[in-house]
C-alpha cells in the first residue's frame, strides 16, 4: 500500500509539472505579436501537446492603431450618413465655384451696358442745358424787357437771369461728374486738386472782389467824379459780385468732394462772367454812366479773359500730366 501511494504521488507530481509547462508555453505563444507570425499555423511543444496560434489579439492587448484615409483629418463619412449625398454636394459646390466668375462677368457687362446707355445722352444734354440757361437769355432776350432803368426791379431781373444760369451750371456739373466716374462700380474716382491751383483761383477771386469794392468806396467818398448813385452801381456790378461768391462756394465744394469737375468749374463761370460784364457795358451806355465806371468794367473784362486763358492752360497741363501718368512717365512739375 505504501509503495502504491508513493507511485501515485510521484505520478500526480509529474502530471502537475507537465501541466504547468504546457500552460507556460501556451502563454508564450499567445504573447507573440501577430505581425511576427503571419504563416505559423501550429507549434509543437515538449510533451507532444499541439498549440494553435492565431492572429486574433487577446482581450489584454491594446487595439492596433488605425490610419485616417484623409490627411487633413476630415472624414468623408462624418458629414452625412449617405456617401452619395456627400459626393453630390461637393460636386455641386465645385460647379458653383466654377460658374461664379462667369456670372460676375455677365453681371458686370450688363451694368456697363446700362451705365453707357444712360451716359451717352449726357454728353449732349449737359452742354444743351448750359446753352439754354446761360447763353440764350443773354444773346436773344431783348435787354429792354429786362432793364427798365436804374431801379430795384431791373436789379432783381438781372439777378434772376444769373440764377437761371447757375441752376443750369449745377446740372451741367452733376452730369459731367457722372460721366467722369469710372465704368466699374467697385472703383471710386477721386481727383486731388493741386495746392497751387487752389491758391491762384483764390487770388483771382479776391482781386475780382477787391477792385469793385475799392471803386464803390471811392465813389461814396467823392474820389471819383461825377458820382454814381448806389442803385446804379448795384445794377451794373451787383449781379457780378453775387455770382462771384457763388463760384467760390462751388469751387470749394468740388475741392472738398474731390470731384473731377473741379477743372471745368472756373471755366464755365468765367466764360459767363465775361458775357455778364459785356452786358454791364451795354447797360452803362444806356444809363449814361461816367467814364471811370465804363473803364472799370472794361478792366474787369480784360482781367477775367486773362484768368480764363490761364484756366485753359491749366486744362492743357492737366491733360498732359494725365497722359504721362497713364504711360508710366513722370508727371510735369506743378505750376
Amino acid at each position: 500500500m505504501n509503495q502504491g501511494a508513493a507511485v501515485l504521488a510521484h505520478y500526480s507530481s509529474a502530471m502537475s509539472t507537465a501541466a504547468v509547462r504546457i500552460h507556460s508555453q501556451r502563454w508564450k505563444c499567445l504573447s507573440l505579436k501577430p505581425s511576427r507570425l503571419p504563416h505559423i499555423h501550429s507549434l509543437r511543444l515538449t510533451g507532444k501537446c499541439p498549440v494553435i496560434c492565431c492572429q486574433k489579439t487577446s482581450q489584454w492587448e491594446p487595439l492596433p492603431s488605425t490610419i485616417s484615409p484623409r490627411e487633413d483629418g476630415d472624414n468623408l463619412f462624418t458629414k452625412t450618413a449617405d456617401l452619395f449625398e456627400n459626393l453630390s454636394s461637393e460636386s455641386v459646390s465645385e460647379a458653383v465655384e466654377v460658374k461664379k466668375p462667369e456670372e460676375i462677368s455677365g453681371t458686370n457687362n450688363q451694368t456697363l451696358l446700362k451705365t453707357m446707355f444712360f451716359r451717352w445722352p449726357m454728353w449732349l444734354l449737359g452742354p444743351s442745358v448750359l446753352l439754354m440757361t446761360g447763353m440764350m437769355p443773354t444773346l436773344w432776350l431783348p435787354l429792354s424787357s429786362v432793364f427798365q432803368g436804374p431801379n430795384i426791379a431791373s436789379l432783381l431781373s438781372l439777378v434772376g437771369l444769373d440764377c437761371i444760369f447757375n441752376l443750369g451750371a449745377i446740372l451741367f456739373f452733376l452730369m459731367a461728374d457722372s460721366c467722369a466716374q469710372p465704368m466699374k462700380v467697385v472703383q471710386e474716382c477721386y481727383s486731388k486738386v493741386p495746392f497751387s491751383y487752389q491758391f491762384w483761383n483764390v487770388v483771382a477771386a479776391v482781386v475780382g472782389v477787391i477792385v469793385p469794392s475799392m471803386i464803390l468806396f471811392g465813389c461814396q467818398k467823392g474820389f471819383f467824379q461825377p458820382q454814381l448813385p448806389l442803385i446804379s452801381f448795384s445794377v451794373l456790378l451787383g449781379p457780378y459780385m453775387l455770382l462771384l461768391f457763388v463760384q467760390v462756394l462751388t469751387e470749394m465744394l468740388t475741392w472738398h468732394w474731390q470731384s473731377p469737375v473741379w477743372l471745368v468749374t472756373p471755366v464755365v463761370y468765367e466764360a459767363y462772367r465775361v458775357l455778364q460784364l459785356m452786358r454791364g457795358l451795354k447797360l452803362g451806355t444806356e444809363m449814361n454812366a461816367p467814364g471811370w465806371m465804363l473803364h472799370t468794367l472794361r478792366g474787369l473784362v480784360c482781367w477775367w479773359v486773362l484768368i480764363l486763358g490761364v484756366q485753359l492752360m491749366r486744362v492743357a497741363w492737366f491733360a498732359g500730366a494725365s497722359d504721362q501718368t497713364r504711360w508710366g512717365g513722370s508727371a510735369p512739375a506743378d505750376g
